[in-house]
């Protein structure tokens, strides 16, 4: 007779076959009754609706949303596609928002199909999908991206409302590079009379820059016989031109942001002192905080350490073998690689404060930083040295957040487009914020990406002469809103505001930090 970890290990191998075939929404069909029940029990299957479930992790708390928000774009395509065929698309708001590498997990999914019952159907943490009756757009004008059926962006752009230009810029602005030429919108225009539409959209694009395509519209309208009225949706003009020649509508995503969130950094954020003119001193102040900074930097990202677990990885006392219980291990082997990292990073910290731009020198060594972050990981044979050879080779999910970074292929975009922007940038307040921001927006490793966020902050607040800035770790809860609210409401304020209060009380002494206790 089996036994129940027997049984257990049935179940999971029975959920595996199904993860093995790209099955991430379960139904109550595709698992026993039995097998169902014992994984919900022991944690490894959430119910997210009456007859679906997803899988989940047994060490997650109650009420954690990261396996929903991990799994959101997988269990909707496969619910929708279950319940509706192939008779639904998503909205032309969302389409655009997928198009242009948005791939934030929204509050309500809306999706078009003739079956709607234009009522929403509730989903976990707050979210829902509302199914709106509407008639379909042409087959030829729905694109399947990653599985989920989207209006193409020509498409979406002549069915989006007007007050989408302005409340959602980025996206459409966005979508409006990735257009090549004026006959991917005027063929929709014109099979359907849409003369206003046209003339918001020669507006938009001319706001935008494309002229041809602009009086391509207008004219073709009229020689068809429709009055046409060209008018801007937009409220401003745009921040940049975007390079209509990028592939990847991520980079141009990462450079509208930083365009448009440049401003208020400016407007809140204390003026710069200029490079220290004692290079030595300014090291040494780097040098001595360092316990202060890895206790609050490890911390902020669940270890549990100590001033003297520090001082002893610091000190070399310290063998991984000795530290038997696995949880003391793995902070230990964190503590000595925050140490190495932080060895390298002030080397780096010395090209800049000698005039090197720190853009370059950031691109040039913050793989450096990240072999050293994980180092001991690798010499203790928990990592493979493999995985230090580069950025992410797969998705990966930030804890409690409905922010969904780049897949893999983008992030080898995006962070070139990030080291560009930071070496070009002339005020050193924006590298601070957006430097950090970026990064940990794009998040190019599976782990790490916090302290490797925080490092580059601290390098370009160096080069703008500001202290040596370390984030307490009893404002973590403050510090993530705040990155949340960049990431998802495109809204860059509260994180400018947060580390502008952090670097003001550095520059009138008043940034005193303790270390509990052991």
């Amino acid at each position: 007779m089996a036994t129940p970890s027997e049984k257990l290990v049935e179940s999971l191998q029975t959920l595996r076959e199904l993860q093995e075939r790209g099955v991430v929404a379960i139904k109550s069909r595709d698992l026993s009754r039995t097998h169902r029940e014992r994984l919900i029990k022991n944690g490894f299957l959430k119910e997210v609706m009456k007859g679906w479930y997803i899988p989940s992790r047994p060490d997650e708390a109650y009420g954690d949303s990261t396996a929903w928000y991990a799994t959101f774009w997988d269990f909707c395509e496969a619910y929708l596609s279950e319940r509706f065929d192939n008779n639904w698309c998503l909205s032309p708001e969302q389409s655009i928002s997928l198009h242009t590498g948005n791939r934030t997990v929204p509050n309500q999914l809306l999706v078009r199909t003739p079956k709607g019952g234009n009522k929403p159907t509730t989903l976990p943490h707050g979210t829902s999908i509302f199914d709106v009756r509407y008639t379909m757009p042409r087959e030829d004008e729905i694109v399947t991206k990653d599985g989920l059926r989207l209006y193409s962006v020509p498409a979406a752009l002549v069915a989006c409302p007007e007050h989408l230009f302005r409340q959602a810029s980025t996206d459409i602005r966005a979508a409006v590079a990735t257009v090549k030429d004026a006959s991917d919108v005027l063929a929709i225009l014109l099979e359907g009379g849409h003369s206003t539409i046209a003339g918001r959209l020669a507006g938009a694009f001319r706001n935008a820059g494309r002229d041809r395509i602009a009086d391509q519209i207008v004219r073709t309208m009229k020689s068809a016989g429709y009055a046409v009225w060209e008018s801007d949706p937009f409220e401003n003009r745009p921040p940049i031109i975007l390079d209509t020649r990028e592939a990847s509508p991520y980079v141009n995503r990462i450079r509208l942001m930083w365009a448009e969130m440049r401003g208020p950094i400016i407007e809140c954020f204390p003026s710069a002192p200029g490079l220290p003119e004692n290079i030595n001193a300014y090291l040494k102040h780097v040098e001595d905080i360092y316990v202060t900074d890895a206790y609050h930097s490890l911390s902020i990202e669940g270890y549990r350490v100590s001033a003297e677990l520090i001082e002893r990885v610091q000190s070399g006392n310290w063998n991984p073998d000795d530290d038997e219980n696995d949880r003391e291990h793995r902070n230990a082997l964190a503590a000595r690689g925050y140490w190495q990292a932080y060895q390298v990073m002030q080397e780096s910290l010395g090209k800049i404060l000698r005039g090197s731009n720190p853009g370059t020198v950031v691109d040039v060594d913050h793989s450096i930083w990240y072999g050293e972050l994980f180092g001991p990981g690798v010499t203790a044979g928990i990592i493979s040295a493999v995985d230090l050879a580069g950025y992410r080779t797969g998705p990966v999910y930030i804890r409690r957040s409905m922010h969904v970074p780049p897949p893999r292929e983008a992030v080898r975009d995006c962070m070139p487009a990030l080291f560009e922007l930071l070496k070009n940038e002339p005020e050193p307040s924006v590298r601070v914020v957006l430097g950090h921001f970026i990064f940990v927006y794009i998040h190019p490793y599976v782990d790490g990406n916090g302290r490797m966020g925080r490092f580059l902050m601290n390098t370009m607040l160096a080069n703008g002469g500001y202290p040596w800035t370390v984030i307490p770790v009893d404002e973590r809860n403050a510090y993530m809103a705040a990155l949340e609210v960049a990431s998802v409401g495109q809204n860059i304020i509260p994180f400018a505001e947060f580390l502008s209060r952090l670097v003001d009380d550095g520059l009138k002494g008043r940034s005193i930090l303790e270390i509990p206790s052991a």
